[in-house]
């Protein structure tokens, strides 16, 4: 068989247009790309993919993924989660360090890598913890970690409570050029809530939670970010003052990047049908309004990615009341297709503006290189989207271990039909077909 892969039959996009493509594979590398269906291309020995007319991209950059391992295998691991990312187009995933224990030492960060490279089906750069078992108090040693291979710090799932920690954490990643990433909550103002302060927590009848709880701390560390220049980057951006508070932070100068998440895009809490803790979230699901203001960020530049926060749970942990439920969501599988449907063909963004937010935004924000971007001579990291074949999404044929979505049922196009990480496919749906050791005629093409 040949070691050469041509993608044929797809297009791409050239500014916000596509055009019809072919794509060479070699040793893990592009290399070779032609932006016409008859080409150059035409007549090399290679295996041939078929992809239909499917949209090739980037490989898909996700900066927030909860691999759950080491320590809670029972929700995920980093095979199954890694087989979850594939499986939506994502060759690049960040992972959460909220795991048990984290990887808050250099051995248990080269303990953490070697399972990785055990295990993982497309790249994983983990983060360290802010602080020693994401409290607010001990610092991790920054140094350490990131020559143990730490892409950036967070203590996601938790807020870091003291400003001083916060400020030191800032000064010690700023030496570095590492991002310092955030959940923002101030606990004084969550009081037990575990669904959005408003008319549906009152319908309800359950605990609400303002969203001040996560403004307030935006508005401090962009303050702290000013003054140390470190890197502050917004997890799950849910709020309109908070993305309002980003924005002037970074037209004044600050060093600033956020994030919006797929569910906070698709829904607000007038859409919870009931006290079904597949809903239950953190940050909530918030208002229209908020909606609104999270699309106008990402149209403007204010924020830079939209990252999955993907948190896979046990059926028992979800499958109960807001009150008792875990906080998280899943939709790492179908986040292209759910977002493609819902708001580009709604006109809410573009096509291109969508790719961008899920390629090479996320990528430039974190300086990660060649990810997120198709280069002749850069990896083959590439995904393959149908934008006219309508799936079911269905959580008992997800790749992943956790089921805990909202959006189980829902009808979409744009699946994720094809995904190489280095030239590897590592996801292919069933449809797509290769063509071993053909020569591609001029009148194949």
């Amino acid at each position: 068989m040949s070691s050469r892969v041509l993608l044929d039959n797809l297009v791409m996009l050239e500014g916000g247009t596509p055009v019809p493509c072919q794509l060479l594979v070699a040793d893990g590398r592009v290399e070779a790309v032609s932006r016409h269906r008859r080409s150059a291309l035409d007549g090399v020995e290679a295996t041939r993919i078929d992809l239909g007319g499917a949209l090739l991209t980037p490989g898909l950059v996700d900066l927030h993924d909860h691999l759950r391992e080491p320590g809670q295998e029972d929700k995920e691991t980093i095979a199954s989660g890694t087989a979850a990312a594939a499986r939506g187009g994502w060759t690049t995933v960040c992972a959460m360090p909220n795991t048990s224990p984290d990887p808050y030492s250099p051995g248990l960060m080269d303990e953490l890598m070697q399972r990785i490279a055990r295990s993982a089906e497309v790249k994983v750069l983990p983060y360290a913890p802010i602080t020693v078992g994401l409290t607010s108090e001990e610092l991790v040693d920054a140094d350490a970690l990131i020559a143990a291979g730490a892409v950036a710090f967070s203590n996601d799932g938790k807020g870091v409570q003291s400003a001083a920690v916060m400020y030191d954490a800032m000064r010690s990643a700023a030496r570095h050029g590492r991002p310092v990433v955030a959940h923002a909550e101030d606990n004084s103002l969550v009081r037990g809530g575990v669904i959005n302060d408003g008319a549906k927590a009152r319908e309800l009848h359950l605990p609400g939670t303002t969203g001040l709880a996560e403004t307030v701390q935006v508005v401090r560390d962009l303050a702290i970010a000013e003054v140390t220049g470190a890197h502050y980057h917004l997890c799950h951006a849910s709020t309109e003052q908070s993305i309002r508070a980003l924005r002037r932070a970074q037209r004044d100068g600050v060093n600033a990047s956020g994030e919006a998440a797929p569910h906070h895009l698709l829904l607000a809490d007038a859409d919870i049908p009931d006290d079904d803790g597949f809903y239950k979230m953190n940050p909530p699901l918030r208002t229209r309004q908020d909606i609104d203001a999270m699309i106008e960020g990402l149209c403007d530049g204010t924020l830079c990615a939209i990252a999955t926060d993907n948190a896979p749970h046990t059926a028992q942990e979800k499958d109960c009341s807001f009150r008792d439920a875990a906080f998280g969501v899943i939709t790492n599988e179908h986040t292209f297709a759910l977002l493609y449907s819902a708001l580009v063909l709604a006109g809410r963004f573009r096509l291109d503006q969508l790719v961008h937010w899920l390629t090479a935004g996320p990528a430039e924000a974190y300086q990660l290189g060649d990810a997120g971007h198709i280069r002749v001579g850069g990896p083959a990291d590439l995904a393959a989207f149908d934008l006219d074949r309508e799936v079911t999404i269905d959580p008992e044929h997800f790749a992943g271990k956790g089921r805990n979505t909202p959006f189980a049922g829902r009808r979409v196009l744009g699946d994720c039909v094809l995904t190489m990480v280095d030239g590897r496919i590592v996801h292919r749906a069933d449809h797509i077909i290769s063509h071993p050791d053909t020569t591609v005629r001029k009148d194949q093409a």
